[in-house]
């Protein structure tokens, strides 16, 4: 089956580069302590290890 990443934004961008506030919104994350779905792929995947300080991701079997 496949997998789902859980991705919740627990920290703030603000004070942060621009590049991870812009990574922020297009994972969708708009607001803290929201969550979102997706695909586990190696773009997602990539797009969350440039921000682990600000996230927080969970897998999830689809």
């Amino acid at each position: 089956m496949a997998k789902i990443l859980r991705i919740t934004l627990v920290r703030s961008p603000i004070g942060y580069s621009i590049r991870q506030k812009q990574t922020v919104r297009a994972l969708g994350l708009r607001k803290l302590h929201q969550v979102v779905e997706h695909p586990d792929n190696p773009a997602i995947r990539g797009m969350v290890n440039k921000i682990p300080h600000l996230v927080r991701v969970e897998e999830v079997e689809a």
